[in-house]
């Protein structure tokens, strides 16, 4: 301890002693850990590591690195990886030299990184290719293609109260029974934290009971529960070979796979389906039945408006289109 440490620590001011500022590293170290959610600092570290492993190929080096060097490492990947993708590697070069004490050479101010992320974007351009939309139709589809299993009213509820609540894979696979409380008008969900809510301030979802018993959100809900034995804890888990149910939680992957599957079996083409296909079915099936944009967005939870007509504007293409008003 030095002289000033070992000032705090025995300076009084009256009401108490100062603690050694040693004593608040641990917790510090959690605090920053928390300020970004898991997924994001899993795709830090991976992506940290892919440019790292780059240099090391190339001979140069990564912490410190250079501008040019990153300039490089993105051309080598534009012809691979998306703008998107080629952004966050950016975003993570600079977290690693911050964390190191060294100024980024990934930052847009070095003109030799701007002007190259410029022109990948100019000539590649930016558009994203989402994933397919859930319909209504196709929902039905998969529902009653499941087998009648344990395994089966899992998926059921999985996907009916994914399509309802217009829920990312991330908020099914986290979602606890003592967040789901059962009323006369039908379920109601508590987000304690989503990726638009990485403070956990939280927001209720509402899930109305359904016009069809095998589509319906409670039903679905009530069945899966009273068939799994659960009476706490994660709703959505494993399920092994053998029918056994798992302690632990499914995991956001699983999800993804658990819809694919089920498009499998429904007889659909299960490659433009993933786990995001629930929320932008959601937004997309309730804009075509008249929903208002902005009780869409009440609903996903989705902050602009920008990005819920992203998932309806090809849907949207020949609705009140004023080609059709000319007569032709």
């Amino acid at each position: 301890m030095d002289d000033f440490e070992r000032e705090l620590g025995e300076t009084s001011h009256g009401l108490e002693t100062w603690t050694p500022l040693s004593t608040y590293r641990p917790q510090a170290r959690a605090f920053l850990l928390a300020a970004k959610a898991s997924n994001t600092l899993r795709a830090y570290r991976s992506d940290w590591n892919h440019f790292a492993l780059w240099c090391e190929e190339h001979g140069q080096a990564s912490l410190p690195s250079v501008p040019e060097t990153v300039a490089y490492y993105l051309t080598a990947l534009a012809g691979t990886h998306k703008p998107a993708t080629l952004v966050r590697r950016l975003t993570a070069i600079s977290k690693a030299h911050q964390a190191a004490g060294h100024p980024s050479p990934a930052s847009t101010q070095h003109a030799s990184v701007s002007e190259i992320l410029k022109g990948i974007k100019r000539t590649l351009g930016t558009a994203q290719p989402g994933k397919e939309p859930l319909f209504t139709a196709d929902l039905r589809k998969m529902i009653a293609a499941l087998p009648d299993n344990p395994q089966g009213a899992r998926d059921r509820a999985l996907l009916v109260m994914g399509f309802a609540g217009g829920f990312r894979r991330s908020e099914l696979a986290a979602l606890n029974v003592e967040d789901v409380a059962e009323t006369g008008d039908g379920l109601v969900l508590s987000l304690r934290r989503s990726k638009t809510d990485q403070e956990g301030q939280g927001s209720k979802i509402a899930l109305p009971w359904g016009l069809h018993p095998e589509t319906c959100p409670v039903r679905s809900y009530r069945t899966w529960k009273a068939a799994a034995g659960i009476t706490g804890g994660a709703v959505f888990r494993g399920i092994d070979n053998r029918g056994q149910l798992a302690s632990e939680r499914l995991d956001s992957n699983s999800v993804a796979r658990i819809i694919k599957r089920a498009a499998r079996r429904a007889g659909l083409d299960p490659a433009p389906y993933a786990g995001h296909s629930l929320r932008a079915g959601f937004c997309t099936q309730a804009y075509l039945n008249g929903v208002p944009e902005l009780a869409i967005m009440r609903q996903s939870r989705h902050k602009s408006l920008d990005t819920v007509r992203k998932y309806i504007r090809d849907r949207s293409l020949f609705r009140h289109n004023p080609a059709a008003k000319l007569g032709l």
